[in-house]
């Protein structure tokens, strides 16, 4: 368990997923930044961004993100959010990815229940947004059971039509918002 899910009351620690043996949950650094970008790069499924917005956030969202660490403290896997400028109640899950050699392990789990509580620490947090491409069912298996271990709806809505995006970017899908509410009641 997290210190900051040692922080929950007793009744919301057992909803958390432990990190898996050998990993640990940090909060990233600047020092992260190359190793972020990385392991987004490796999934092969997410929309990279250039290595000086990963540095960015390890800076400025460090706050609101998370990294997992194995023994020799590398990264291994993260989870970068925000809290919404006009909902400062809603965390917004921007991206996550684990290391292929991490996976199966429930480690994206683990790092959203522990961004989850890190973020719950802080008062009035209540709601979590995400974006997920259709068929990206992984994705959508992560933050369903999320939603379902600590008895919040989901409402899924697109949030960005695929037409919305440059016609140079390969033929974006459109992005479904996936609203996670009430959390933590």
């Amino acid at each position: 368990m997290t210190a900051a899910q040692a922080d929950l009351p007793t009744d919301l620690q057992a909803k958390f997923r432990e990190m898996p043996e050998g990993l640990r949950l940090d909060s990233p650094d600047v020092a992260d930044g190359a190793a972020i970008w990385r392991i987004a790069r490796d999934s092969k499924v997410l929309d990279l961004n250039s290595s000086y917005s990963y540095l960015l956030w390890c800076r400025d969202f460090a706050a609101t993100s998370v990294v997992a660490r194995d023994t020799g403290g590398e990264p291994v896997g993260f989870m970068t959010g925000y809290l919404r400028p006009d909902k400062p109640r809603t965390l917004v899950v921007w991206q996550v990815a684990v290391d292929h050699a991490q996976r199966g392990r429930g480690l994206a789990g683990a790092l959203l229940d522990g961004l989850a509580a890190k973020v719950a620490a802080r008062p009035g947090f209540d709601a979590l947004e995400t974006t997920i491409s259709p068929g990206n069912t992984a994705s959508e298996r992560l933050f369903t059971s999320f939603a379902e271990r600590h008895g919040a709806r989901v409402e899924r809505t697109v949030l960005f039509d695929a037409a919305l995006f440059p016609g140079d970017d390969g033929g974006h899908e459109p992005e479904v918002l996936y609203d996670i509410a009430p959390l933590f009641r």
